[in-house]
């Protein structure tokens, strides 16, 4: 089960969650807002896009809920800004949906047990700097840059107990400019 702890205090240097998801193509960003709404573990984060949503167009709440996902993905990829909290939920359910072969192959190259790019042990001690450097490596050379910048980063902010050390690679500051 993939968890987050986004706090203001965890502040590595790469781009906010918030900046991650504006920086995002918008053919990236509307694959991310249909994985978000598919997303069975994101309610909170799903109401408060609601409300956001309902507040932008001037519609009722329970109007909002009622439009077609694809629809509510349309809206959310307009807003003019969301949180930190939605945004990093976009960015994981983007990965979830999108992504899940680099993730198992960064696992993998960590010897990081997982099925299908998910963690199997919930209490997984940080990887060593050396091994994560080694595994970063290995998934610059079979991913474009930017896809592994996007995932680091993520991440990074996902877990920055576990994954801290990953911010002071240049790899996972590339993140600055996806595509």
């Amino acid at each position: 089960m993939l968890t987050y702890r986004v706090t203001m205090a965890d502040t590595p240097e790469i781009p906010r969650p918030s900046q991650l998801w504006k920086q995002l193509s918008a053919e990236r960003k509307v694959l991310a807002a249909e994985a978000f709404w598919k997303d069975d573990s994101a309610s909170m984060e799903q109401t408060e896009a609601v409300l956001a949503i309902a507040n932008r167009i001037k519609f009722r709440v329970s109007s909002v809920l009622k439009m077609p996902r694809e629809k509510k993905a349309r809206q959310l990829v307009a807003l003019s800004g969301v949180s930190e909290l939605i945004a990093a939920r976009l960015l994981v359910a983007y990965h979830l949906a999108q992504q899940r072969p680099m993730m198992a192959a960064f696992l993998d190259a960590l010897g990081v047990q997982h099925e299908d790019g998910l963690i199997a042990d919930e209490t997984l001690a940080a990887p060593d700097k050396d091994k994560l450097q080694t595994a970063v490596q290995a998934l610059t050379k079979a991913y474009p840059a930017e896809d592994v910048a996007l995932y680091l980063s993520t991440l990074v902010w996902q877990d920055p107990e576990t994954w801290g050390t990953l911010a002071e690679l240049p790899e996972t500051r590339g993140a600055a400019t996806p595509s």
